[in-house]
């Protein structure tokens, strides 16, 4: 560090109302007759002390606490050394002669101020008696507390011994300053006493803590003696038995209680920072946090079901009437095992809002759990506690959230499990969904029979091919196929409209959708058998609403008609598909389908004459489809003579069969006929 230093020099004696530069600390308070070492940071304060030094004057030090709004209560100081530092600060060593308060304030560069003396006179009996009770009271501290004193104190100087006192037993600058400010020598001496007597009594309790500690264990439990202490200090503050005390009006059953007693007698006897102690007390955590015996009291009303049902999606009516039927058998057998509903459909046709509308009928908590993806049985059994970073799985994770042991629970996407090396969920799902069994799952975690039979367990899936036979076995499957077009144009006109106008901030009556602008959205700009890019479409309108009230229209009211559609969503992106109404060699119209519901299919064949007996297939066909179109040319070739055609086509001519939109895979076994 670049260091310059500044020799000391000798004062000049003051003169009455001599102004003197001020310099504010905020990281020391100076008292009379000692000296104090300290760090200056800021500009002003530097230059302030460079000032001093230049015209050889005294300094006023005062603590920023005393100076805005304080007492003004700071010390006259002669500086004995400054040291520069690389990061143009000051090292300060100062010499406090006189305790004075601020008289007047001069807010030049620097700061000036004129001083007059700062205290008041001490009844001379009394101040004796306050000067021996500090005394004793140190020489007290030095015994039991050595450690605090680097030197005997200087009993010589008492003013020097308050400053000296104030630096060792008072805490920050701020309870340093409060001693400064007191008039009275007596009242300094009184407020050292009580700091000095409250450091005794935190050492005494200190030692008689480590007695303790040191009782309580031998030569061979070194290791435990933190453990020890924090044990003893639980128990000076009644908190021994906290982890005990939690389970007390915990209601469990009679074999989980006996787990729980051992689990905390073995945690008794380990040390807090061992990793098996962390283990046990999320053992124990997940025990106490899981529901055993809570439970919904609501009872099912069937008409405020059925008007939760229509209230919330409109169509669907075989869904609804089933679900109705459930939640009614339900009210009518209390211990019922509930089946496991498997809502079946393409995307958007609303399977998770229908569960939670089952959920808010039944009154009942709603959990979810997403199985896209998931290839892991610990996913669904959790990990056991042996392996580091265990975890419980997530369908006892869900209960925890639940807080009951009858919620709603959601498994969603049921269909697009995996299996790996890592176990086979689905396998592991059917003790979840299998009423005889899942009275007494057990989960790797938790390692205590858990009953999911009070459990509504509904999922939901794009399509059942890919279930596993065994656990689609244990699903009651509820098709939702899908919307007709009047159908969405409701669902738009009830739901979707207001919906995206709260979204984007729109009243919803600054906006009118016709109902001819609403089906023109449906057929040229959807292409799906749920409502989901109904909505987006509906919400790329309203935004665009959205952007010109906020520019400021003067428009109150926004109608959107079959004709203005296009200058709010662009071009139309789906043609409407129709028939050509005449027939044409070589062309014929099949039926085809889709994940977004039924279309029209045009197969086109034509002959290419000098070839070679050739079939060319075009428009990205699978297997399947290939072997129609060779099983129908072989059909054809079979019954050449019946048709009347020339056996030689199918030697000399190929024969080239296209399936579009070319960029469309296509794939089934049902294209047979159109063949």
């Amino acid at each position: 560090m670049n260091e310059d230093i500044i020799e000391s020099y000798e004062m000049l004696p003051p003169e009455p109302k001599t102004r003197y530069i001020i310099v504010q600390s905020d990281s020391a308070v100076v008292f009379p007759c000692r000296l104090t070492s300290f760090g200056i940071s800021s500009k002003e304060a530097v230059g302030a002390l460079m000032r001093a030094v230049e015209t050889n004057r005294d300094v006023f030090f005062i603590y920023q606490g005393a100076l805005n709004g304080g007492s003004g209560v700071g010390t006259l100081s002669r500086i004995k050394q400054l040291v520069k530092n690389s990061r143009g600060g000051l090292s300060v060593v100062a010499q406090g002669v006189e305790r004075m308060q601020i008289d007047e304030y001069f807010s030049e560069v620097p700061a000036e101020v004129t001083l007059k003396p700062y205290g008041a006179e001490d009844d001379e009996i009394y101040l004796l008696a306050a000067e021996a009770a500090v005394k004793d009271a140190t020489a007290k501290a030095m015994r039991l507390i050595p450690r605090l004193f680097s030197q005997e104190p200087n009993y010589d100087d008492m003013q020097a011994f308050v400053g000296e006192m104030a630096q060792i037993f008072c805490g920050s600058e701020s309870d340093k300053q409060y001693i400064l400010d007191l008039p009275r020598r007596s009242e300094q001496y009184r407020e050292i006493m009580v700091r000095i007597e409250r450091r005794i009594d935190i050492a005494g309790y200190q030692k008689e803590i480590e007695d303790k500690v040191r009782k309580s264990i031998d030569k061979n439990q070194r290791e435990y003696y933190v453990r020890e202490q924090i044990k003893i200090l639980h128990g000076e503050l009644g908190e021994e038995d906290d982890e005990r005390d939690k389970f007390k009006d915990k209601e469990l059953p009679d074999y989980v209680r006996e787990k729980v007693e051992k689990e905390l007698d073995k945690l008794s006897r380990m040390a807090p920072s061992s990793p098996e102690s962390a283990v046990s007390r999320g053992f124990l955590d997940l025990i106490y946090d899981l529901p055993w015996t809570e439970r919904t009291n609501e009872e099912i009303d069937i008409r405020y079901a059925r008007s939760v049902l229509e209230a919330d999606h409109f169509g669907l009516e075989k869904v609804k009437e089933r679900i109705v039927e459930f939640l009614a058998v339900h009210a009518l057998k209390k211990d019922m095992k509930a089946p496991v509903l498997c809502l079946v459909g393409p995307p958007g046709v609303g399977k998770t809002s229908i569960a939670k509308s089952i959920a808010r009928a039944a009154k009942r908590k709603f959990v979810t759990m997403s199985l896209g993806g998931v290839r892991d049985e610990a996913e669904i059994r959790g990990h056991r506690r042996t392996y580091i970073g265990a975890l419980p799985g997530r369908i006892i994770a869900g209960m925890r959230d639940a807080g009951v042991i009858d919620p709603v629970f959601l498994l969603d996407e049921i269909d697009k499990m995996s299996a790996d090396f890592r176990g086979d969920p689905s396998s592991a799902l059917l003790e979840v969904l299998d009423n005889n069994q899942n009275d007494h799952f057990k989960d790797h975690f938790l390692e205590l029979p858990y009953d999911l039979s009070h459990v509504m367990f509904i999922t939901t899936a794009n399509s059942v091919d890919t279930i596993d036979p065994p656990l689609l076995d244990r699903l009651e499957v509820i098709e939702i196929s899908g919307y007709t077009y009047n159908e969405k144009l409701q669902i738009a006109r009830r739901y979707l409209i207001a919906k995206q106008c709260e979204a984007n901030g729109v009243k919803p009556s600054a906006v009118s959708f016709t109902d001819e602008a609403i089906l023109r959205i449906i057929q040229s700009y959807t292409r799906e058998s749920g409502v989901r890019n109904l909505e987006r479409e509906i919400g790329s309108v309203i935004r665009k609403i959205a952007v010109r009230i906020a520019e400021g229209s003067k428009s109150r009211k926004y109608n959107i008609t079959e004709k203005n559609v296009i200058k709010y969503l662009g071009k139309e992106k789906f043609r409407e598909e129709t028939g050509s109404g005449e027939d044409a060699v070589g062309s014929v119209t099949g039926l085809a389908w889709t994940y977004v519901g039924g279309t029209t299919l045009e197969v086109e064949a034509t002959v290419l004459r000098g070839g070679k007996g050739e079939v060319r297939l075009t428009g990205n066909l699978g297997d399947v489809m290939k072997e129609s179109a060779q099983t129908a040319l072989s059909l054809v070739r079979a019954r050449a003579g019946e048709y009347g055609i020339d056996p030689r086509m199918f030697t000399d001519c190929d024969i080239h069969i296209h399936v579009p939109e070319g960029a469309t895979p296509k794939d089934g076994p049902s294209a047979g006929i159109t063949m």
